[in-house]
């Protein structure tokens, strides 16, 4: 899981959240046209962070790390996807910066 903890950290930090602050940009005119942009971007930021938090204080004993790695590191991961699941359907198309769900299951109709 070490691994995918620090891929899903590059993903959020070198192309989720750019993204996120490219397409709330967009609304500094018309904040009220936001939505609810706001919260699940800057919520994206913080359990981003939570998760290089719980990483760094993982245990080095082998049994002690796969059990933290299950019970605390991996439902970290659940709840900071749910809400870049829940920004994929905010962000401008043309600023999402991996295929959507929809382009990787039926990209082949293509």
């Amino acid at each position: 899981l070490n691994v995918e903890v620090a891929t899903m950290i590059d993903m959020m930090e070198t192309g989720i959240l750019p993204a996120c602050a490219k397409d709330i940009a967009k609304y500094a005119a018309m904040p009220k046209l936001a939505g609810e942009r706001e919260s699940v971007y800057t919520g994206i930021k913080a359990e981003t962070d939570k998760l290089r938090a719980l990483i760094d204080k993982k245990p080095h004993d082998l049994k002690a790390e796969a059990t933290y790695l299950c019970d605390t590191v991996k439902p970290q991961m659940a709840t900071l996807r749910a809400l870049v699941d829940k920004a994929e359907g905010l962000i401008e198309r043309s600023l999402y910066p991996y295929p959507t769900y929809e382009e990787l299951v039926y990209a082949h109709h293509a």
